[in-house]
C-alpha cells in the first residue's frame, strides 16, 4: 500500500489484504452485565482481577504470566484455569465496538491474543476454522488445536491441520479461549513451552505457514511493551512483506518505537477509537 492512512488500513482489512492482530485494547467497552466492570484484558487487569482486585508484589506486577505462574505455584494450574474460564468461559459482557465492525466485515485471518470469545461471537453465523494454542501437554510434537465450525457449532473432535477447508476465514488465537472447550496459556511456564515450540515451527499449521507469506498486519490494541508479547508476535508475522504491518499506538514509549523499527511495522500514533471512526466515515462514503 502506498499510504498509512486509517482509510486505507480499514480498507485493507475488509479486503482481506490486511490481517487484524488484536490485543487487549480491544476490548473496551466491553463490560460487566452483572455488575458494569470492564472486562479484565491487559496485564495489570488480569492480575488485579485475579488477586481479588489487590495489587500483587511489584516483580509479580510486572507482567500477567509472572504473576499467573505464582498464582500456579500456589494453588494449582486448574486453580489458575478455573478463574480465566470464570472470567471470560461464564461471565457474560457486553460487545465491544471494535468486535461489531469485524462481525460486519469478517475477514478471512484474524490474530487474536485475547482469551475471551467475542471474536468467534462474531463469526456465529460464520463457516471458519478455529485455531488456539496448548502448552505443556503430551503425546504430540504440536502447540496447537483445530476446530471445523460448520455455521452452528464446532466440531466435537479436533480436525488435523491437512484436513481444515483453507476456503474458510481462519481465527487464530493463540492464548485460548473457553470454547468449544478451555484451553489457556497464561503462566510463565506456558508460555516457555509454547513460545519454544513456536520458534521451532510446531505451534503453527502447515497451510498458516503457507497462506502468510507476503501478509501484512495491523495491530489494534496493542502495546509492544511486553516480553512475552513481543516473543508470540515476532514469530507469529514470520514471513510477512515489507513493511510487516502497521501498529496504532498512541504516545509511544521508546520501547516500543525501537522494537517496531527493528521488525519493520510502522507506527501510527492513533488508537481503536480512531480507527472505528475511520471505518465508519469509510464505510459512510461508500453507501452515500
Amino acid at each position: 500500500m502506498a499510504t498509512t492512512s486509517l482509510q486505507d488500513l480499514v480498507s485493507g482489512i475488509a479486503t482481506g489484504e490486511i490481517a487484524p492482530y488484536l490485543g487487549p485494547g480491544v476490548l473496551k467497552g466491553a463490560n460487566s452485565v452483572e455488575t458494569g466492570e470492564p472486562i479484565p484484558a491487559d496485564s495489570d487487569s488480569l492480575i488485579l482481577a485475579m488477586n481479588n482486585g489487590k495489587p500483587m508484589a511489584p516483580r509479580l506486577m510486572y507482567e500477567f504470566p509472572r504473576a499467573a505462574m505464582d498464582a500456579e505455584l500456589k494453588r494449582g494450574r486448574t486453580a489458575l484455569h478455573r478463574f480465566l474460564e470464570t472470567t471470560y468461559g461464564t461471565t457474560q459482557w457486553t460487545r465491544a465496538p471494535i468486535h461489531d465492525w469485524l462481525a460486519g466485515i469478517k475477514p478471512p485471518y484474524v490474530i487474536d491474543i485475547n482469551r475471551d470469545t467475542q471474536l468467534q461471537d462474531s463469526y456465529a453465523e460464520t463457516p471458519h476454522t478455529l485455531i488456539r494454542g496448548m502448552a505443556r501437554v503430551g503425546g504430540t510434537d504440536y502447540r496447537f488445536r483445530i476446530h471445523h465450525y460448520d455455521g452452528g457449532s464446532y466440531s466435537e473432535e479436533e480436525i488435523d491441520q491437512d484436513e481444515v477447508d483453507t476456503s474458510l476465514p481462519v481465527l487464530f488465537k493463540p492464548m485460548g479461549s473457553p470454547i468449544p472447550d478451555p484451553t489457556y496459556i497464561a503462566s510463565d511456564a506456558d508460555y516457555v513451552d509454547y513460545i519454544t515450540e513456536l520458534m521451532g515451527g510446531f505451534a503453527i499449521p502447515r497451510f498458516i505457514k503457507n497462506y502468510r507469506i507476503g501478509k501484512q498486519y495491523l495491530f489494534i490494541g496493542l502495546r509492544m511493551t511486553r516480553d512475552t508479547e513481543r516473543m508470540v508476535l515476532s514469530d507469529m508475522i514470520y514471513a510477512a512483506t515489507e513493511p510487516k504491518g502497521w501498529a496504532l499506538i498512541p504516545e509511544p514509549y521508546d520501547k516500543e518505537r525501537r522494537f517496531c523499527k527493528r521488525l519493520d511495522i510502522e507506527i501510527i500514533e492513533a488508537d481503536v477509537d480512531d480507527l472505528l471512526a475511520a471505518a465508519t466515515g469509510t464505510f459512510g462514503e461508500g453507501a452515500a
